[in-house]
C-alpha cells in the first residue's frame, strides 16, 4: 500500500530541490542528482517528487537508481537509454541498480502513487523526467568545470565521460563529480530534441543479456546469504483457509530439518536444504478450517457475476443519447454475452523471497513490482517500523502482475523472525499455480441497433467483474475502478452509446494479469463489432474502418494491418483471417490473426501487428515486448483456465494449464508506426489484440461464434 500521509506528500512539495540532493546524497564524492516532475507528468491532485537518480562516482562509473523492477521487459536498457541521451555517454557505461524502497522519490505518478512496476508504464514514466535528469547533471558537471577553469560555459563541451575545453583542458565527469554536488540544481535544462538523439529510438541491445545468458544475473531464486536456511510452506488447498491444528512429529524427524514454524498462512518446514524441508513438509499432519472459499466452484462464481449484472450497481463510464431508447425503439437488435475465464499468472520463475531478521532489523531480497509496498506490508505483519525493513529487489523471473502481490514476502518475513535466522521461501510450482492472486472472471453484455447501412445506432455495454484494485487499494465499491474500463470504450463513431461496470466479488481472490481489463474488454468490444458487420453482411475490415472516420491513428494502424496481412486476398484452403483493434495505454494497435484447425483445435499460423506507440525508446525491445505477448495472449485465448471444485484449484502444473510452446507460436510480423507523439505503453496491449483477432478468425473459419474463453477444440464443437 502507498502508506506516504498526506502531510508528507505537502512536507516533500515545500522543500527545495537544493534540499533533496542534500538529504539524498548517497555518498561522499560522488554527485547524487534528484529531478522533479515535470507538471504535464503529475498524476491531478497528487505530487511525488523527485523521482529519478543519477550517480556519478570519482572513477567515473555512472549509475541510474531505477525506479522500476527489471522482468523481462527491458528497463536495465531504456531508462539507461534516456539518461545516456542526455550525458553524452555510451549506454553500455552506465550501470543500473533498483532503487530501495522509498515511494516520496520513486513513486509512479501514472498508478497513483506507490513505488510500482506495471501497467506499461516504465517508459511512458521516465520519458521526460529522465532525460531531464541527465541534462541537468550534464550542466552541472559543465558549470563546475567551468568554475575549476575559470572560463566561460559556452566554451565548454560534456561528451564521452569527459568535459573537454579550450587549451586542451578535459576532466572526466568522475573527477568533477564533487564540485558539481555543491552547486545549484538548474531549474529549467534544455533537453534535445528528438532529431538529434544518437541513442534514444535507435535499435539497441539488451544491457542485461550477457547475464541472463552466462549465468551471472541474480534472481530471487538465486539468492544466498551466510547461514541460510530454506523453507516450504504448506498451505490450506482452499485459499483463504487457515490451520485448526497440526502434528511435526514426522516432520521434525526428517534430515535435516530444523524448524516447523507455523504462521497465519500455514506451517513452514525450515531445513538446511530445500530439498529436505519440502519433503518434510509432506509429513505434515494438517487440520484444516477451510472457511467460506470451500463452497467456491466456476459456475456458481459465474451465476453470482450474472445476478449482479441485473441488480448491481452500475457505474457509469460514458453516456452519448439515449442508447437504450434507441434500441428499445429499433427493429434490428442484437444481444450478445462474452465471458472471460480465471486465469493464473503461472510465471517461469515460482514464487520465492528470502528474509533475514537480527537485531530488529529486516532485510528481504527477491523478486518484486512493489518496494514500498513489500516494507510496508512486512512491517505492519512482524510489528515492525518501516525503517527497519530493508528491500533489495533481485531481477525477476516473469511477473505479468503476480508479484504485485506480498503474501510470499510477508510469509518469509514472518518465518525468519520466528527462528531468527536467514531463510528463503520457495514455493513449488503447484503451490503457485493453486494460491495465485487470478484473473478474474467477466460478463459482458452487449446490445446494439443497426440502421438501415447495417452501422450501429446505438450500443450498451455493461461488464460484470471483481474489483482488483477494491482488494489491492481498498477502492470503495462506489468508485468506478479505472483498471476496470480500460478498453471499454472502443474506437468506433456511433451516435448512441451507453457504457457502465458492475462491481461484484465472486469470493476468490483476484490480481492484477498483464493487460489487466483490457483484454477482457477488448474481447467483448471486438467480438461483438465482428458479429455487427455478420449481421450487416459487411466486410469486418470495412466495416470498421467505416466508423474510424475522425480516428485517424486508429485508422492507420488498422489500414497498414490489413494491407500488411493482405486482407481481402485468397488464402490457402482451411485458413481464415481475424481483425481486432485498440488503444491501451496510448498504444494503438491493430492485429490480423491467421488461423486453421487442426484436430479441432486453433492453429495460428501468423500475426500481422500494426503498432502505433508515439515515440520509441529502443525499438528492438519493442518488437520483443509485442511478440512475447502475443504469445502470452494466445495462451488465454487458446488453452488456460482456472476452475475450482469445492474450492481447489485443479490446474496444478503445466500440463493442466498450458503455455503456448515454441512450435505453436505463430510468425509475428510487426509494423511500427513512426510517430512523434508521447511514448506509449507496450508491454501489455497486444496481449489483449490477439485474443479477439483469433475469435473472429474463428467464427470466420467455423460459422460457430465462442463467447466463452479459452477457444478449446471442445468449445468451438459446442458453439
Amino acid at each position: 500500500m502507498n502508506t506516504t500521509t498526506k502531510a508528507e506528500h505537502k512536507a516533500v512539495a515545500g522543500s527545495s530541490r537544493r534540499t533533496f540532493l542534500k538529504a539524498s546524497a548517497l555518498a561522499s564524492g560522488g554527485l547524487l542528482m534528484g529531478v522533479s516532475l515535470p507538471a504535464g507528468l503529475q498524476a491531478a491532485g497528487t505530487l511525488h517528487t523527485p523521482n529519478a537518480w543519477v550517480h556519478i562516482a570519482d572513477d567515473n562509473t555512472i549509475t541510474l537508481i531505477s525506479a522500476r523492477s527489471e522482468m523481462g521487459q527491458g528497463v536495465y536498457t531504456s531508462m539507461p537509454m534516456l539518461i545516456a541521451e542526455e550525458l553524452n555517454v555510451d549506454i553500455r557505461k552506465i550501470k543500473v541498480a533498483i532503487a530501495p524502497p522509498n515511494n516520496k522519490l520513486y513513486g509512479n505518478p501514472l498508478l497513483g502513487g506507490p513505488q510500482l512496476t506495471g501497467g506499461s508504464t516504465s517508459v511512458r514514466d521516465g520519458w521526460e523526467k529522465l532525460r531531464i535528469a541527465g541534462a541537468q547533471v550534464r550542466e552541472m558537471l559543465v558549470s563546475a568545470a567551468a568554475s575549476k577553469w575559470n572560463i566561460d560555459r559556452s566554451q565548454l563541451k560534456a561528451e564521452n565521460g569527459m568535459v573537454t575545453g579550450p587549451g586542451g583542458r578535459k576532466a572526466t565527469y568522475g573527477q568533477l563529480a564533487e564540485a558539481a554536488s555543491k552547486l545549484p540544481v538548474p531549474e529549467k535544462v534544455a533537453i534535445k530534441e528528438p532529431k538529434d538523439f544518437r541513442i534514444v529510438g535507435k535499435r539497441t541491445p539488451r544491457l542485461d543479456t550477457p547475464a541472463k545468458t552466462n549465468g551471472t544475473a541474480e534472481f530471487g531464486i538465486d539468492v544466498k546469504l551466510p547461514g541460510m536456511t530454506y523453507a516450504a510452506l504448506e498451505q490450506c488447498p482452499v485459499i483463504g483457509g487457515t490451520v485448526k491444528s497440526f502434528d511435526a512429529a514426522k516432520a521434525k524427524a526428517m534430515p535435516g530439518v530444523l524448524h516447523v514454524v507455523q504462521i497465519p498462512d500455514g506451517v513452514a518446514v525450515v531445513a538446511d536444504s530445500w530439498w529436505r524441508a519440502n519433503q518434510a513438509r509432506k509429513q505434515l499432519a494438517i487440520q484444516w478450517d477451510e472457511g467460506a472459499g470451500a463452497k467456491l466452484n466456476n459456475a456458481m462464481m459465474l451465476d453470482g457475476i450474472r445476478a449482479a449484472s441485473k441488480t448491481g450497481k452500475p457505474l457509469p463510464v460514458k453516456a452519448v443519447g439515449d442508447a437504450e431508447a434507441v434500441i428499445a425503439a429499433s427493429q434490428r437488435v442484437v444481444r450478445r454475452e462474452y465471458v472471460s475465464q480465471l486465469l493464473s499468472h503461472s510465471p517461469l520463475e515460482p514464487m520465492n523471497f528470502t528474509a533475514s531478521y537480527a537485531n530488529g532489523k529486516m532485510l528481504l531480497i527477491g523478486p518484486t513490482q512493489w518496494q514500498d509496498g513489500a516494507q510496508g506490508a512486512v512491517a505492519k505483519a512482524i510489528e515492525m517500523k518501516p525503517e527497519d525493513v530493508a528491500v533489495q529487489t533481485t531481477f525477476l523471473g516473469g511477473g505479468f502482475g503476480r508479484r504485485i502481490d506480498l503474501d510470499f514476502i510477508v510469509q518469509a518475513a514472518q518465518i525468519s523472525k520466528a527462528i531468527g535466522k536467514p531463510v528463503k521461501l520457495l514455493w513449488t510450482r503447484e503451490d503457485d499455480m493453486t494460491h495465485d492472486f487470478y484473473r478474474p472472471q467477466s460478463l459482458h453484455q452487449m446490445a446494439a441497433a443497426l440502421g438501415q447501412d447495417g452501422k450501429p445506432t446505438a450500443m450498451t455495454f455493461r461488464m460484470t467483474s471483481q474489483s482488483v484494485t477494491g482488494r489491492v487499494f481498498g477502492l470503495p465499491g462506489e468508485v468506478q475502478d479505472p483498471l476496470m474500463t480500460e478498453a471499454a470504450l472502443a474506437a468506433y463513431e456511433i451516435p448512441a452509446i451507453k457504457h457502465d461496470i458492475v462491481k461484484h466479488d465472486a469470493g476468490l481472490r483476484v490480481g492484477y494479469w498483464r493487460s489487466v481489463s483490457h483484454l477482457l474488454n477488448a474481447f467483448a468490444n471486438e467480438s461483438f463489432i465482428d458479429e455487427l458487420a455478420k449481421e450487416a453482411g459487411q466486410d469486418p475490415y470495412a466495416y470498421r474502418m467505416s466508423m474510424l472516420k475522425n480516428q485517424p491513428r486508429f485508422a492507420n494502424v488498422l489500414k497498414l494491418a490489413a494491407d500488411k496481412a493482405g486482407w481481402g486476398m485468397p488464402l490457402p484452403a482451411g485458413r481464415a483471417r481475424g481483425i481486432a483493434l485498440m488503444e491501451g495505454y496510448d498504444t494503438y494497435m491493430a492485429q490480423v490473426a491467421e488461423i486453421s484447425m487442426e484436430g479441432g483445435s486453433v492453429k495460428v499460423h501468423k500475426v500481422t501487428v500494426a503498432a502505433d506507440l508515439g515515440r520509441m525508446v529502443n525499438p528492438d525491445t519493442v518488437e520483443a515486448q509485442i511478440q512475447s505477448s502475443v504469445v502470452f495472449g494466445m495462451g488465454a485465448a487458446l488453452m488456460q483456465e482456472i476452475t475450482l471444485v469445492n474450492g481447489r484449484v485443479q490446474q496444478t502444473n503445466y500440463h493442466q494449464f498450458p503455455v503456448v510452446r515454441m512450435n505453436e507460436s505463430p510468425a509475428i510480423d510487426i509494423i511500427l508506426v513512426d510517430s512523434t507523439e508521447k511514448p506509449g505503453g507496450i508491454g501489455e496491449p497486444a496481449t489483449a489484440v490477439v485474443v479477439p483477432a483469433i475469435a473472429n478468425a474463428v467464427a470466420t473459419l467455423t460459422g460457430k461464434r465462442v463467447r466463452t474463453l479459452p477457444m478449446t477444440a471442445d468449445a468451438i464443437k459446442a458453439a
